[in-house]
């Protein structure tokens, strides 16, 4: 069927209405990420501790100070804590392999 030079296809505009929709989002978790750039997970929710500064405040080596964060968060940031505990304990043993080296 031959259309009209009028004809507007009102369908042919939906991908990139999506897509604008979707740039949109981005937008806003950027905008949200620059009015709060410490993530969720690093914060405590019932006195609002944020992770580096527990560890500043202690004066933490930097390998402790990792794996004390990577603890802090594992139960918040991805589905399974593994991960992360996995990352605290090769942090820990990268501060063992330091103090050994100290005392050879």
């Amino acid at each position: 069927m031959k259309k009209s030079k009028f004809y507007y296809d009102y369908t042919r505009n939906k991908q990139i209405d999506k897509d604008v929709v979707e740039a949109e989002k981005v937008i806003q978790e950027l905008k949200d990420l620059a009015s709060n750039p410490i993530p969720n997970y690093y914060v405590g929710s019932t006195y609002g501790y944020e992770a580096r500064k527990v560890c500043e405040d202690w004066e933490l080596s930097y390998n402790i100070g990792t794996a004390v964060t990577y603890l802090l968060r594992s139960s918040f940031k991805h589905d399974t804590p593994y991960d992360c505990i996995q990352k605290a304990i090769n942090h820990l043993n990268f501060e063992l392999d330091k103090l050994n080296n100290k005392e050879q």
